[in-house]
């Protein structure tokens, strides 16, 4: 297969549903070998599915390619910015970043959600700890463009504004390094008067950012209330086996106290029968005594 029907055969299978990856993966090796192209086809069926948070940074690649400029051009500012030392323009661009990214994320998840797909808060950090990067490294950025991520990109993977960018090799973030320096085709064109999220917010996004927080909230409290739910059974079940075992220990106490009474008794009684046995003995020894004489005494008498 030629290199640039491989990178436009890549592009299709990475806008794919992220239900339909595999399927649709394991399609094209099928579709490869059946054409006597069994490399191709072995390599098509090792392409990994993107993680959630990276199929997120691939929609909206693909579907919100002037939301993602956004981001891009002011990643270069600010690596501009550091490398001129302009601390004060530095500090400007740094918060519109943070209003930025988070701004765009939000629409990330938007998509997401109309795709089908709910994106936790947890993965929202990763797609926009991927944006940043993205604003830190050309590396990570032209990773970012080809809408073919495998995983998310980390900001510490790419150095800082102040030091070497793409210092680490990002070439497994994609699904083929061939595709780096290629920009993902869009899915299809954006609204019409869709609000410019350059710095803040818009009103639908945060409500939707409010609703999926409220729904994550119920979540939260209803496995908190589970877990309160079990933790007092555990606590009756224990306090019942506590009474219990305290009637047992009352039981035994009663019993002892009646045991040490009798062996008390029966201590008085072992006493006297000792005293009895000592002066029985002695009566005995006399008794013996008394006896050898006598016997001695007739045996004199016998001729």
């Amino acid at each position: 297969m030629a290199d640039e029907e491989w990178v436009a055969r890549l592009a299709a299978l990475y806008g794919e549903p992220l239900g339909s990856f595999t399927p649709a993966r394991d399609a094209l090796a099928k579709e490869l070998k059946a054409a006597g192209d069994p490399d191709a086809a072995a390599r098509a069926k090792a392409l990994r599915k993107p993680a959630l948070a990276a199929w997120v940074v691939n929609l909206l690649v693909r579907r919100d390619a002037e939301q993602l400029d956004q981001v891009l051009t002011l990643g270069e500012s600010l690596r501009a910015a550091a490398a001129d030392l302009d601390g004060e323009e530095l500090r400007t661009l740094t918060r519109q970043r943070r209003q930025l990214t988070a701004a765009v994320t939000t629409r990330a998840r938007g998509l997401a959600r109309e795709a089908g797909v709910k994106v936790t808060a947890a993965v929202a950090d990763q797609v926009e700890g991927t944006l940043h990067a993205a604003m830190l490294s050309d590396a990570a950025s032209g990773a970012v463009r080809t809408g073919a991520l495998v995983r998310a990109v980390a900001p510490s993977e790419v150095g800082d504004l102040a030091g070497p960018e793409g210092t680490d090799d990002l070439d497994d973030s994609v699904a083929d390094p061939a595709l780096l320096g290629i920009r993902a085709p869009a899915l299809e064109t954006p609204e019409p008067g869709r609000p410019d999220l350059r710095v803040v917010v818009d009103d639908g996004a945060a409500r939707r950012e409010a609703e999926e927080a409220l729904e994550e909230a119920r979540e939260a409290f209803t496995a908190a209330e589970t877990e309160a739910t079990e933790a007092a059974d555990a606590v009756a079940t224990l306090r019942a086996r506590t009474l219990q075992v305290e009637e047992e220990i009352d039981e035994l106490r009663r019993r002892i106290a009646t045991l040490d009474a009798t062996l008390e008794e029966v201590t008085d009684e072992l006493e006297e029968a000792e005293d009895g046995a000592e002066d029985a003995t002695l009566v005995r020894d006399e008794a013996a005594a008394v006896l050898r004489v006598a016997e001695k005494a007739l045996a004199r008498l016998d001729p």
